[in-house]
Order: structure tokens, then C-alpha cells, then sequence
């Protein structure tokens, strides 16, 4: 296998760079913009400015349109999403935004979408304090508006701080495009002054996505060290906003050897016996699906922490990994109680479904994390493969093209 792979561009800076330009004014041009799904629903929510919004499935569109249409003054629109999307809280985020005089009110269920939202201009009085175990989307959507309150904002993260490079890649951007945003140094406060975006140049690239990387690496992972193999991943850079980048250390307990250069990727798979593999994935829980599924396929067992927001994304992904992976002989455990945030497997076994469907739960990256496992098992069934369009539309066809045989069955 010997193939170059253009990966998708990054949703997580796409969708933050179209709402920095929407409060900027400036209708700077965006090369590189994702066409996933997620990216998709942001500008056209921000294009049409419709009465009423909806989402589908997008929680980043969800968070940081719902802090952008509350600074609108004089603007009212609803903000929904799909059945799912209706049971992700989003009361953590709601309730800042009302500490600073914002108008919105539940539709259906306290503390849940679909909102009335009735902008106006808000102001932060005093330092206003956030949970910082919560989702990093509701952070970043509240730190994105600040430049437009007449005081700035000061933000207090209380606890302890998830996910904090999304944090760090959204206050990069917010000072890339002219914002003073920052970390007040020794303590859990950003400081976001009053000072409006700005922005000299004609236009703005987006990286290619490093999540997406994760998948391939999985694939190379699981082909267990064939001396052909070499995958390029152009425009990935060591020194990436994403905080996912830590993908390319993070695999090397998993069979993965990354070697960066010219800011191109090189994988190759090299195999090693390392015993139990133990992460902390607070900073980077959207790489824990491939990392989990590499693990059980290769026969390396884990104790994976850090991963509690799992429990609010597109599915409960802690749930459907132990649903899913049961299905292939894996019995994996932790995910409640005590071990709310924890994946453990120590090789426990279970007996494998005959000719197993993989459910995805409408979760792109089940349906990715998955896939490659027919490397070990011959075939692998697909449930709603459409489901990756969320953030990597071209997935199937990249599988295609480095030699995947890829068929469409009848239910």
C-alpha cells in the first residue's frame, strides 16, 4: 500500500474561523474550507440567517451560533437540531450567556435545544466562571464573542480544564484575525479585551484535519508492519493549531512509526510488544475510537482515561464502543460509576455475533473507527455509512483508492 492521502480540511478551525469572520465584517476569503456536513450547516446558518435554524447533527454549530445569534441585537431566531442534538445539554453554555444579559429562552426541554434566541448586546460586569470540565465547545463559542462586549471578558475556569487545546486553537485564531485574547499567567483566567477583529490579508487556509489522520494511522496499525506500506499525508505540521496532532505520538504504542517531514506525514507500521498501554485522552478524546478499536484489533490490552465527554457527543461513544467491540469478541469495561471516564480491556473475551453489523448511532467516527477492523476479520459490516459525510465526506472513496474493496448491501 503505497499512497498519497488528501485528508480533509479541519472542521474545528473552518467552523471557528466562519464565525470569527461573521462578528469581523471582514468577508475575507476562505481557501481550504471543510465540506463536511458540520461546516456545511455553519454557512448556511450564517449565510441565510434563516427565522429559524437548523443544525441536524452539528454540536460545534450548535454552541458557537447559539453565543453568536445572542450578541445579534435586535435579531431573533430559533436554534434547533436533530433528536439527538435535543438530548446534548446545553445549559452550561445558556446560562454564562444569560450572566451577560442574553435572551434565551428553552423551547421544549430546561436546559436542552431547541432555543428562542432574542439578541441584544451583552456586557460582562464582573469575571465570569465556568465549569472547565464541561465540553471546550462551549468555552471557545463564549471566548469567540468577547472582542464584542463593550467590557471584553473575563473568563474563571473552575476545576479541571477539558479538551484544553480546542481552548488554545481557538484563542490562536482569535489573535491571528487581531483579538487580544489570552491566559492570565498561573491562574485558570483568559482575558479577552474589548478590541474588535481585524484582518490586513485577502485570505485565510485551513489545515488539513489531524483527526482524520488518526484513521489511517489505525489502518497502518492494524496491517501489522507490511514492508510495503507507506501512506503520505500532505499539509499535516508539526506545529498544528489542532490539538490532535498528538495523534502521531500517540500511535507509536499501537504499531505506528510517524516520522514528520516538510510538513508531510510518512507512516509506517512497525509492531512492538509494549505489555499494557495506558493514555490520559482529556486533551484529545475525538482520537480514542481508533486508538480503542486499534488496541483490541492488535491484541494490546489498555487502560484509556480522560474520556468523559465521550458521554455527550454524537452518540454516548464509551457505550457504543462496548456495544460494538462486544459484537467482534471484546468485552471491555469502565465507562460508569467510579469509572465514568475510563476504558479499560485486559483481553476479556466474549463470543464473537456471526456475520456482525456494526451500528454507527449516527456517529461519523464509528463508522471510521471501525472500517479498517476487515483487515483482521476479512469483512466488516457498516451500519449508515453515509455518517461520515459529519466531517470526512471523501472516507469511503480514499478506502477505495489504497486498495479497500468496498461494496453496498441490500438490508
Amino acid at each position: 500500500m503505497r499512497e498519497r492521502i488528501d485528508l480533509p480540511a479541519s472542521k474545528s478551525i473552518s467552523n471557528r474561523v466562519l464565525i470569527i469572520r461573521a462578528l469581523s465584517g471582514c468577508d475575507f476569503q476562505i481557501n481550504n474550507l471543510s465540506n463536511c456536513d458540520d461546516t456545511n450547516v455553519m454557512l448556511a446558518g450564517l449565510k441565510d440567517m434563516p427565522e429559524t435554524i437548523d443544525v441536524g447533527a452539528a454540536g460545534t454549530s450548535m454552541r458557537f451560533l447559539t453565543a453568536y445569534l445572542a450578541q445579534l441585537d435586535g435579531q431573533e431566531h430559533v436554534i434547533t437540531g436533530s433528536a439527538r442534538m435535543k438530548q446534548r445539554p446545553i445549559k452550561v453554555l445558556v446560562n454564562a450567556l444569560r450572566s451577560l444579559g442574553a435572551d434565551i429562552e428553552y423551547l421544549e426541554e430546561v436546559g436542552f435545544p431547541p432555543l428562542k434566541i432574542r439578541g441584544k448586546k451583552l456586557n460582562c460586569q464582573a469575571v465570569l466562571e465556568m465549569d472547565g470540565s464541561v465540553s471546550s465547545q462551549y468555552i471557545s463559542a463564549m471566548l469567540m464573542i468577547g472582542p464584542m462586549l463593550e467590557s471584553g471578558l473575563k473568563l474563571r475556569l473552575n476545576g479541571e480544564i477539558a479538551s484544553r487545546p480546542y481552548i488554545d486553537m481557538t484563542l490562536a485564531l482569535m489573535r491571528h484575525f487581531g483579538a487580544k485574547a489570552k491566559w492570565v499567567e498561573n491562574v485558570p483566567v483568559i482575558d479577552v479585551e474589548p478590541v474588535p477583529y481585524s484582518f490586513s490579508l485577502d485570505s485565510f487556509t485551513v489545515e488539513p484535519d489531524w483527526s482524520a489522520a488518526a484513521f489511517w494511522l489505525e489502518i497502518m496499525a492494524l496491517r501489522n508492519n507490511q514492508d510495503e506500506d507507506r501512506l503520505i499525508l500532505p499539509g499535516l505540521s508539526e506545529n498544528s493549531l489542532q490539538g490532535d496532532s498528538v495523534v502521531r505520538n500517540l500511535f507509536f504504542g499501537c504499531g505506528c512509526f510517524l516520522n514528520m517531514a516538510d510538513h508531510t506525514l510518512v507512516s509506517e507500521s512497525k509492531i512492538k510488544d509494549i505489555g499494557n498501554l495506558v493514555n490520559n485522552f482529556s486533551k484529545c478524546p475525538d482520537l480514542a475510537q481508533a486508538m480503542v478499536v486499534a488496541c483490541c484489533m492488535n491484541d494490546i490490552p489498555f487502560v484509556f482515561s480522560g474520556l468523559e465527554s465521550l458521554h455527550i457527543k454524537e452518540t454516548d461513544r464509551i457505550a457504543a464502543l462496548k456495544n460494538e467491540l462486544a459484537k467482534l469478541g471484546f468485552v471491555l469495561h469502565g465507562g460508569d460509576g467510579a469509572e465514568e471516564g475510563t476504558l479499560i480491556w485486559q483481553r476479556g473475551s466474549c463470543k464473537k455475533t456471526k456475520q456482525p453489523v456494526i451500528e454507527t448511532y449516527k456517529d461519523h467516527r464509528m463508522a471510521m473507527a471501525f472500517a479498517p477492523c476487515c483487515i483482521k476479520t476479512g469483512e466488516i459490516c457498516i451500519a449508515e455509512p453515509e455518517v461520515v459525510t459529519k466531517s470526512y465526506p471523501s472516507f469511503w472513496e480514499d478506502l477505495k483508492k489504497v486498495g479497500f474493496s468496498i461494496e453496498e448491501v441490500e438490508e
